[in-house]
């Protein structure tokens, strides 16, 4: 992915609401199965990291990024952005 592509993904993801709240049991098989499912289906995703969970965000989001076949956009605090291309037929957006 390259710098401006990132840029476009991280403009896009400004104006969204986070999707999932990962709380205290952190990255679990059942949240790594909803995100890789929210990804499918949207391509890009925001996820709110919840005060009372104790790893670091930009850890639990290369775990995910891993687990799900996706890209970290970007990790701000306890927010994470991901991004996952869809499939020739679903695909939403048009990088640049």
């Amino acid at each position: 992915m390259t710098t401006k592509q990132r840029a476009y993904l991280k403009s896009l993801a400004m104006t969204m609401d986070p999707v999932f709240q990962i709380g205290k049991n952190c990255v679990t098989p059942e949240v790594t199965a909803a995100v890789s499912e929210a990804l499918e289906a949207r391509e890009l995703i925001k996820l709110s990291v919840l005060q009372n969970c104790v790893d670091d965000p930009k850890e639990m989001a290369k775990v995910l990024a891993e687990r799900t076949h996706s890209q970290v956009v970007q990790v701000i605090g306890k927010k994470i952005v991901l991004y996952k291309e869809g499939k020739d037929d679903k695909k939403k957006i048009q990088l640049p």
